[in-house]
């Protein structure tokens, strides 16, 4: 299969993933850091006026969605948006969509058609391929990403998800999963704390289709999706014990064949910067300044 851009998008090897936006001081840090890429989740508005306040204050940092909701956010306005930040930031904005959850959007009908017609109208104001990726966690919209965009921006999956994406899309298609973390002591103690933080964000999910779905196609039981999630699931998609295991769990997406993998620190905002700074050493991050 041939990816319509000619380059992957450029994001470094690691990112961070946020339910919503940073503040251009937290960007700074993790700028500094070594990080690539922002990933801002939470389906931002259609304006995405949090993206230039944080472009402004720094220098080579990149700036995605994490992803728009093709329901929420007009494609026409969202255009429009892109052009904006991509004529003032030249090549640091990556615009990802997805079509959400059928159990949380009362719109949601036929929605791949959906999706196609969202890129329809994104190519008639032309957004180019090679900006934009999609959420994909199954073969079709999987190969969809492959052929309409410059890659997949799977959720909430596994160096084995990544791996079998990898296969099916081939070399050329961008790649970048998300990961959650905990930084915990590497004891019993430590690692059933970081699995309740893990719960906590995982549970949400476990009412949704695509993601259980996803899960039993990995190869996990009706057990191990029912809540609140058997110990399995959650250690296979929250990375947490030392900064050091972590890393580990984290550079098997890479290893899998993910481009870059973005991490999604759990336990509120104020564990982001810490965790990200006792993380940037084990993944190899050089930090600047």
């Amino acid at each position: 299969m041939t990816n319509p851009s000619l380059l992957k998008p450029d994001l470094g090897r690691y990112g961070v993933w946020t339910g919503g936006p940073v503040t251009p001081e937290q960007a700074v840090e993790i700028e500094r850091l070594g990080y690539g890429a922002v990933w801002v989740g939470g389906s931002p508005a259609a304006d995405l006026s949090f993206v230039e306040p944080i472009l402004s204050q720094t220098e080579t940092l990149s700036i995605a969605t994490g992803i728009v909701n093709i329901w929420s956010a007009p494609a026409d306005e969202v255009a429009e948006s892109y052009h904006r930040i991509e004529n003032a930031y030249p090549g640091r904005f990556l615009l990802g969509v997805g079509v959400g959850h059928p159990e949380k959007t009362q719109e949601y009908t036929k929605p791949y058609a959906a999706l196609v017609n969202y890129l329809d109208k994104l190519d008639d104001k032309h957004v180019p391929t090679s900006r934009r990726v999609i959420a994909a966690l199954g073969p079709k919209v999987l190969h969809l990403a492959a052929q309409r965009s410059a890659g997949a921006h799977p959720y909430l999956t596994t160096p084995e998800h990544t791996g079998q994406a990898r296969n099916l899309v081939g070399p050329t298609v961008f790649l970048a999963p998300e990961h959650k973390v905990v930084l915990s002591s590497p004891d019993a103690q430590g690692a059933e704390e970081a699995r309740a933080l893990g719960r906590d964000s995982v549970g949400f999910y476990l009412g949704l289709s695509n993601y259980v779905n996803n899960w039993k196609r990995l190869g996990f039981t009706d057990a191990d999706v029912a809540p609140p999630a058997s110990d399995k699931l959650i250690d296979a998609v929250v990375a947490h014990g030392t900064a050091d295991a972590i890393a580990a769990r984290l550079a098997e997406h890479l290893d899998n064949g993910a481009d870059h993998v973005t991490i999604q620190v759990l336990g509120g905002w104020d564990k982001l910067l810490p965790t990200l700074t006792e993380l940037a050493g084990p993944l190899g991050l050089t930090a600047k300044g």
